[in-house]
């Protein structure tokens, strides 16, 4: 029996040495206005297929709104250096469209009246290990808020508006 639990021990601990250091570490965005005002951070966890996102966000216009990762980590102002949409396989945009969506295509979320709202979404897309789909590469990935709803088919963004809230992801 000792020699079996040392046998587990042993591949265990392999196991674990082997797991890439920013899968067990995750990764943060801390959300922006566009006058620079912190809005709240974000946490970025990996899962065996994708990316959990978490946080609470305080300080939006309440309603839906537009809720993307997007391709270059730059949240300058109006947030335009994100660049477009995180689509390391060259979908087309929209959980509607059949050769969609995006990796950073994400649902829509809904600020209730007091501008606060807690967030929790899964991007089957994405991953903070590397390789292709990596949010953590060279040029990096931010988080960006529109000012509304994505219509989950029209590309390339889903007619989203403009980018009311910016977080660059970041390694912890």
């Amino acid at each position: 029996m000792t020699r079996l639990c040392s046998v587990f021990s042993a591949m265990f601990a392999t196991v674990a040495l082997a797991a890439p250091a920013v899968a067990a570490d995750g990764a943060v965005a801390k959300m922006v206005d566009p006058s620079g005002k912190t809005l709240g951070t974000l946490d970025l966890r990996s899962t065996p297929n994708g990316v959990l996102i978490t946080g609470e966000l305080s300080g939006l216009p309440p309603g839906p709104h537009g809720f993307h990762i997007h391709e270059k980590g730059a949240c300058t102002p109006n947030f335009d250096a994100a660049g477009g949409h995180f689509n390391p396989t060259g979908a087309e945009h929209g959980f509607r469209d059949p050769a969609g969506p995006h990796a950073g295509d994400l649902p829509n979320i809904v600020v209730p009246q007091n501008g606060r709202i807690k967030i929790e979404v899964y991007a089957p897309g994405a991953m903070l290990d590397q390789g292709k789909n990596s949010l953590l590469a060279d040029d990096g990935t931010a988080i960006v808020v529109h000012a509304q709803p994505d219509d989950y088919t029209t590309d390339p963004a889903g007619a989203a508006g403009a980018r009311i809230a910016c977080g660059v992801i970041q390694k912890k």
